[in-house]
């Protein structure tokens, strides 16, 4: 059985993983709409995927005896003046995910609930993928600059974008 505080920080979470979709979600259509087709389709990708840590978060709520809870979303920006700018924003959202999930793990063991806490390991491993892609992205963007041809190029390739993080390694030996 969850207790109350767990709880009650696992649905701040949900609310957080549900906002993440929305943030990539509103990037896909800015994406989109700036013609920029291979940005957007990663960008709906990666909405997809924050919506499945949402419900990974609210299926472990439920089954630990908890009532996962579904609220309001806090509306994201909808436009950038730069892609750089869209994923500048996205690696300081990332960090804040982070950083909550940090206090997940922090406050799972501070009452000794090692159930919680090994579920919240996933989600570790998670965000340093998480903002080792985001990383990589802006220094690709940075090696760019103002190239109309390599904006181009990035565009076409960002869909094949794989980052061997820290984590992956270590998960390998």
């Amino acid at each position: 059985m969850l207790k109350k505080n767990i709880e009650d920080a696992l649905n701040k979470q949900i609310r957080i993983e549900a906002e993440s979709s929305q943030v990539y979600l509103a990037m896909a259509v800015w994406a989109e709409v700036q013609g920029l087709e291979g940005i957007s389709n990663f960008m709906y990708d990666q909405s997809d995927e924050e919506r499945e840590h949402m419900l990974k978060l609210v299926k472990f709520v439920n089954e630990r005896g908890g009532h996962a809870k579904i609220t309001d979303l806090k509306a994201p920006e909808g436009s950038y003046k730069s892609f750089q700018e869209m994923f500048e924003t996205l690696l300081k959202h990332e960090i804040f995910v982070s950083e909550s999930i940090n206090e997940l793990v922090h406050i799972s063991l501070e009452e000794r609930d090692y159930a919680t806490h090994n579920f919240l390991q996933w989600y570790v491993a998670e965000q340093i993928e998480e903002e080792a892609v985001a990383r990589t992205i802006l220094d690709k963007i940075n090696l760019i600059g103002d190239d109309k041809g390599g904006l181009y190029l990035f565009d076409r390739d960002i869909q094949q974008l794989t980052v061997t993080s820290a984590a992956d390694i270590s998960a390998q030996q």
